[in-house]
């Protein structure tokens, strides 16, 4: 039972430094730039023109369900969570060799260091999250099945905390792994269905689609906000395993790992 509270304890106990620390790094982030934090607005809008552009005219890829509004908020509906998670994903993989003076330092646990960087990144995803609400009150499209977004959500964290927290840990020994994950998220952009559904997917290529851990993220936000359903099938219940499972073993693995981190950093 102490296994499976430990993670939790350890994020409650720390909570308020934990949050004091996210909030100088998302102040920090922006510092000095013209637009400041416009630039959690213009970010994901940019992302969002680029794909709406590339999928309605160059593709022309059309929906039988949406119109052309309906279908880039399908797209937003996708793109928002992975830009959560990629974004937690170039940042927090050296969130332990980038900040070292911390490994020795007995008021800031060094498991909050990855932790840290993955709520950071959620920022992005707040802003974006709040945009798409207000677009789906603007068409109509949202349901009672909406109500199922914080769990989502959670879910999407913990699988997101549980990731970073082991690959910030192998990244103290294979430094290479930081510029890995560069090719690794453009890899997910081509192969996650942000722009389509998985219903568009040929039905000899599905098991290969269920292959990416993002596959089950996107498609419940895709679900419970765009569909107005639960998440279909097995989804649902393979991410909350998936996603509580990386966050246990996430934890068990840095708290192995952490006790050599001074000799490697």
């Amino acid at each position: 039972m102490q296994f499976f509270t430990a993670p939790f304890l350890l994020l409650w106990k720390q909570r308020v430094l934990l949050f004091q620390t996210t909030r100088n790094d998302i102040r920090g982030r922006y510092a000095g730039s013209i637009l400041g934090l416009a630039w959690l607005v213009l970010y994901p809008l940019f992302f969002l023109g680029a794909y709406a552009v590339v999928y309605l005219f160059v593709f022309k890829v059309r929906f039988a369900l949406f119109n052309s509004n309906e279908y880039v908020a399908l797209i937003f509906c996708g793109l928002v969570p992975f830009l959560g998670f990629t974004e937690a994903l170039s940042t927090g993989v050296s969130s332990v060799t980038s900040n070292a003076n911390l490994i020795k330092n007995t008021l800031f646990a060094i498991e909050m260091v990855p932790a840290k960087a993955v709520l950071t990144s959620q920022c992005t995803q707040v802003v974006g999250l709040s945009m798409l609400l207000i677009v789906l009150v603007l068409l109509g499209k949202l349901t009672m099945w909406s109500l199922i977004l914080p769990v989502v959500w959670f879910l999407q964290l913990s699988f997101t905390m549980g990731c970073i927290w082991v690959l910030s840990s192998l990244n103290v020994y294979l430094r290479d792994l930081q510029n890995v994950i560069s090719v690794l998220i453009l890899i997910l952009m081509m192969i996650s269905p942000i722009a389509y559904s998985a219903d568009m997917v040929p039905p000899e290529l599905q098991p290969f689609l269920r292959l990416n851990p993002l596959y089950y993220m996107i498609v419940s936000y895709q679900d419970c906000l765009m569909m107005g359903r639960f998440p279909r099938g097995e989804v649902f219940w393979v991410l909350c395993a998936m996603s509580l499972g990386s966050f246990w073993s996430g934890y068990w693995f840095f708290s192995r790992m952490k006790r050599v981190f001074a000799d490697n950093v």
